[in-house]
């Protein structure tokens, strides 16, 4: 319990301190943002308690606003996702989800990119929406949406292969 506990506080640390101090600082063209502190709350057990994951994301968001100076965008974008995250978990892995039995580094990858990908677009828009708060300007958040979700994307991939344990 304790290691799993110390596991989440520094992987809650170390993406909002990589968030902060370099994710941030990417503008490329305009459209591509990456925020890979999404990662903290799609690979969060499945077994743990829905408020808990609420809670923690909402501190998550907190915590990236308070450091880049956004209002509490990325705190409603963060827990609209933990919110929603138990619909999308059944729909990307179905019966496993049911019997709560999902191991983030056995399931198969194209039910983990599909995971990723909705929850990562569905943040995405949902903090973009906010950021711009006009409807006349759907095109360009829909375009910042694509574009920095699948860099998102790239990274939380690339990250996960990098620093997961294989799988015995």
């Amino acid at each position: 319990m304790n290691n799993t506990v110390f596991v989440h506080t520094a992987r809650f640390i170390s993406l909002v301190f990589l968030q902060v101090i370099l994710f941030n600082n990417i503008n490329f063209l305009g459209y591509i943002n990456p925020y890979i502190y999404v990662m903290f709350i799609a690979l969060f057990p499945v077994k743990n308690n829905r408020l808990i994951i609420i809670f923690l994301s909402f501190f998550l968001g907190l915590s990236i606003d308070v450091f880049s100076d956004t209002g509490g965008i990325h705190a409603a974008a963060s827990v609209f996702i933990a919110y929603i995250r138990p619909v999308i978990l059944k729909f990307s892995f179905g019966v496993i989800y049911e019997h709560q039995t999902i191991k983030f580094n056995t399931v198969e990858f194209g039910e983990k990119l599909t995971y990723l990908t909705i929850l990562t677009f569905l943040h995405h828009f949902i903090l973009f929406f906010l950021e711009m708060f006009n409807v006349s300007k759907i095109v360009f958040v829909l375009q910042k949406t694509l574009f920095s979700s699948i860099f998102t994307i790239l990274l939380i991939v690339l990250a996960t292969i990098i620093f997961s344990k294989k799988a015995k």
